[in-house]
């Protein structure tokens, strides 16, 4: 028999579960497949809606469940998403794109806590903000999320700029490069593509709207920018943290940081996947799994964010993001057009 707190608890997963299995429904329409919205962002749409009306008549006792699933819940999806990754990829495109992946990721990560810092923004949603912008979307904001343990709104909010920039970047990619605009290669453009668009949906929409020759490189070279997320992650723990939880208490100002062996995981399952143990059907039922795993956890974050927390962030996440978005789409280009076609040649 469980006991009645544990069965209290239940309820808030199991409400979080039944949310979860209408985002993969709805998900599953043809209007949202065309905007490329993952299950994941329909998720944490249904949770925001849910937190704006229904969410006082929620029993608190409910409560604790909501948070297992945007927190533990969330670390076993960060790990498996190692499953979707292999060694095998990096090798495929070569040391430029991962060396442009590289200065994508630190330029907008640092860059953009830095700009928040001149904003005077809070530092959590700065780079929240700033690590969905340069590594991965939602999942990298998760998984910042868990290192250093902020309050879900602030998640949420992060997110939001992910999902409205990312977007417009999968819109504006194909039409820009159709115009002549974006006068690159396919394999430039795809390089491109994925290394400066934000979530690995929007990557594939976009990809997809150019051809293969660009969907195939931009797919591999997004995946590279994912397992940036491990090293980026352990980088925040290890300083970030450390300063961001100076201001919550005179006990966590003695400097205990949290340090992310989800991330560590992560890579051992990268690694893992890389030798091909596993049927491919299995490895695709996991990648499946994984992903409603994440969508369950980003519900939990949108049970969690009302209305008025976005009034208290202010306008300051999305100018802030609006800046990253101009930077990785001029110096992402710039990089594609001028440096690479150097390394290339070295």
């Amino acid at each position: 028999m469980l006991s009645e707190k544990r069965s209290s608890m239940l309820h808030g997963v199991l409400l979080i579960t039944l949310f979860s299995l209408a985002a993969f429904y709805i998900g599953d329409m043809g209007f949202v497949k065309s905007l490329s919205f993952s299950p994941m962002i329909v998720g944490i749409i249904l949770g925001m809606l849910y937190a704006n009306s229904l969410r006082n008549n929620l029993p608190d006792t409910w409560v604790p469940g909501i948070l297992f699933c945007s927190k533990r819940i969330l670390r076993i999806g960060i790990i498996l998403y190692g499953f979707r990754l292999t060694f095998q990829d990096v090798t495929a495109v070569g040391l430029p794109a991962i060396l442009i992946d590289a200065i994508i990721v630190t330029v907008t990560v640092c860059g953009g806590v830095l700009i928040g810092k001149l904003l005077k923004m809070d530092r959590s949603i700065a780079l929240l903000t700033s690590v969905g912008s340069g590594i991965c979307g939602a999942a990298a904001v998760l998984g910042a999320e868990s290192a250093i343990n902020t309050k879900p709104y602030k998640t949420a909010v992060a997110v939001s700029t992910v999902v409205i920039f990312g977007t417009l970047s999968m819109f504006l990619y194909p039409v820009l490069y159709r115009n002549g605009v974006f006068d690159l290669s396919p394999e430039l453009m795809g390089l491109f593509t994925g290394s400066t668009v934000h979530e690995v949906a929007h990557v594939v929409g976009a990809g997809n709207a150019m051809g293969q020759g660009v969907s195939n490189t931009a797919i591999i070279v997004k995946m590279i920018r994912v397992m940036m997320l491990v090293p980026a992650l352990l980088v925040i723990s290890w300083t970030v943290a450390r300063n961001l939880t100076k201001r919550d208490s005179a006990e966590q100002a003695k400097g205990k940081i949290t340090i992310p062996w989800f991330a560590i995981l992560f890579l051992v399952v990268i690694g893992f996947n890389s030798f091909n143990l596993l049927p491919v059907a299995l490895v695709e039922w996991i990648n499946q799994f994984d992903t409603f795993l994440l969508t369950m956890a980003m519900t939990a974050l949108g049970a969690e964010t009302s209305f008025d927390k976005f009034k208290k962030a202010g306008a300051k996440p999305f100018l802030l993001a609006a800046i990253l978005f101009v930077w990785l789409i001029g110096g992402g280009y710039c990089l594609a057009k001028y440096v690479v076609p150097m390394l290339m040649n070295i």
